[in-house]
């Protein structure tokens, strides 16, 4: 009986530290995809009402746990029975980043006349900001949802070779830091402000350590909204470009001289500019009908 508790536990720390170590792996190439997806998320969480900004974050946070509660068995079963099914939806996932990425661009170079109506700081009443907080909450996790699946897949590959328990563990706990890793960095970013008043009111004087600090986080945090729009939006055209080049033969032999980053971005961009002008075109005929 002790000998066989002994084999068992054997058994046990050597499957732990095969996770741990396949983890590592898993954690070094989905490393870019995560910043894409700190990037991406930081941008959607910005731009709420400050009392509202954390109950946000944990409604986008919670549609994160469940997208990876759906995607991890799917993408298993799929793995095994159908693989083919696992590059589809990824091919669909990106046509999806790239039209978000080309749409950014788009309302930057041609502001929206509604754009105004769109912004949460505005003198609206409760049941308007609900319906727009709700709103971003839905794209949010609706991205959050493609980039999970990109994550899971990445991290999937790396470890296609070992046993089923220890795929399951090892990817695992790679969508767990994609989910609560991401999503905390978010939360002190977005917090980043408030942190910055309760520095400064630490005391009565004005020329304080922690009212530089204070007046320094303040001041920082607009210029890091618009750093974190501006990576996010690259960011979306990046993980697009990136999944046509590795799952599209005609794209992966595409500009083969060209620097990875530069050509996974123009095909992002390029393919999502032709996804766009359809949309913006039904869109036109819908308001018009």
């Amino acid at each position: 009986m002790a000998s066989g508790l002994f084999a068992l536990l054997d058994d046990i720390a050597a499957l732990m530290d095969d996770v741990a170590v396949m983890s590592k792996v898993a954690a070094k190439k989905t490393a870019g995809i995560l910043g894409d997806d700190l990037a991406v998320n930081a941008e959607k969480a910005s731009g709420f009402v400050t009392d509202r900004e954390l109950p946000v974050l944990w409604a986008i946070m919670k549609g994160s746990l469940l997208n990876k509660v759906i995607i991890l068995p799917v993408v298993f079963l799929l793995s095994a029975f159908l693989p083919i099914a696992v590059t589809v939806i990824l091919v669909i996932g990106g046509l999806y980043l790239a039209y978000e990425g080309a749409e950014k661009i788009h309302e930057y170079l041609v502001p929206h006349r509604e754009e105004a109506q769109s912004r949460l700081d505005l003198d609206l009443t409760e049941v308007q900001i609900l319906a727009l907080e709700k709103g971003k909450i839905k794209s949010a996790i609706t991205t959050d949802f493609i980039l999970s699946v990109e994550i899971v897949i990445i991290a999937l590959s790396t470890v296609m070779d070992k046993p089923l328990i220890t795929q399951i563990a090892v990817v695992s706990v790679i969508a767990l830091i994609a989910t609560v890793g991401v999503y905390g960095i978010v939360g002190l970013i977005v917090r980043m402000d408030e942190f910055g008043l309760k520095l400064i009111a630490m005391n009565e004087r004005t020329d304080s350590f922690s009212d530089k600090v204070g007046k320094l986080l303040v001041g920082a945090l607009p210029i890091v909204i618009r750093m974190l729009a501006f990576v996010g939006t690259i960011a979306l055209l990046l993980v697009a470009g990136g999944i046509f080049a590795h799952n599209i033969e005609f794209f992966h032999h595409l500009l083969e001289s060209w620097p990875a980053i530069v050509k996974e971005f123009l095909i992002g961009l390029v393919v999502g500019v032709l996804v766009l002008i359809p949309v913006l075109i039904f869109k036109r005929i819908r308001k018009k009908s």
